[in-house]
């Protein structure tokens, strides 16, 4: 007959919290709660905790006090954690799970549907310009043939009784050439665009003057009202109504008379 034998080696049980602790916080109704709040799938039945906005499993969902798992409120691996308040608080599921699943779904589907299907074209690559053409922009007609002519004469295979010409200089000729050709076109182009702009500068002057006409007639007015207002200031200051007021010195009194001379001449100016 066999001896039965005795494993050494304690099995691994379940984590399940065995605690009958309660929270203090009054229970969570689940239809208080956003719909992207809480998820009621069997595999992952869950909500967001209100007291630290994050997502927290609910315990035992089946039974009569289903609770939030305790949690801390800072990231997992921090020294010191606090636990949340939120931990233990009671649960009430007072939504259909059925009627839930089944609004998931409709929406889902629905939303599925509203996405277009349309494809969006890449924007096509424009081609690059070729350096003629960018030089052609910056060179005008003169100095294209300047530079033609000081490389045939610093170059051995563009001499002038030769007949072939080498890379650079077929490129200065070929330059030079579509230079003449655009010169008076590009001249007139110039020429407008320069006319233009003084019409412009010269309309912007008169719409100024203009503007000004509307308005210098009271600004002169009160720029005269002011000065006069400081002339008055002057000349009280000079001639104090109290004997006992302060004097002047000769200096001061010099000095002030220049002034109300300079504001006197102002008057006279906006006066006239």
């Amino acid at each position: 007959m066999s001896v039965p034998t005795l494993e050494r080696i304690a099995q691994k049980r379940v984590g399940r919290t065995r605690t009958r602790a309660v929270s203090a916080l009054p229970a969570l109704s689940v239809s208080t709660l956003r719909p992207h709040e809480y998820d009621l799938r069997p595999a992952c039945i869950s909500l967001v905790c209100p007291s630290c906005r994050t997502w927290v499993p609910i315990n035992k969902p089946g039974t009569l006090r289903p609770k939030l798992v305790p949690h801390h409120m800072e990231e997992a691996g921090t020294e010191d954690p606090r636990r949340c308040p939120g931990s233990h608080r009671l649960v009430v599921l007072d939504i259909d799970i059925e009627r839930w699943w089944q609004r998931l779904t409709e929406g889902v589907a629905e939303t599925d549907g509203r996405r277009s299907n349309r494809v969006t074209r890449k924007p096509k690559a424009t081609v690059a310009p070729a350096v003629m053409q960018i030089v052609t922009s910056l060179v005008d007609d003169k100095t294209a043939r300047r530079m033609d002519e000081a490389h045939v004469k610093g170059c051995r295979a563009c001499a002038p009784g030769s007949a072939s010409r080498c890379t650079d200089g077929h490129r200065l000729a070929h330059l030079a050439a579509h230079t003449k050709r655009i010169g008076p076109a590009r001249r007139k182009a110039q020429a407008e665009q320069e006319e233009w702009a003084d019409r412009r500068e010269w309309g912007l002057r008169l719409l100024r003057e203009a503007q000004w006409n509307t308005i210098s007639g009271p600004v002169r007015h009160a720029d005269v009202h002011r000065l006069r207002h400081q002339l008055e200031a002057m000349c009280w200051s000079m001639n104090p109504k109290k004997p006992e007021g302060p004097r002047l010195s000769a200096w001061q009194q010099a000095e002030l008379l220049s002034s109300i001379i300079g504001l006197a001449k102002q008057v006279d100016q906006l006066d006239s």
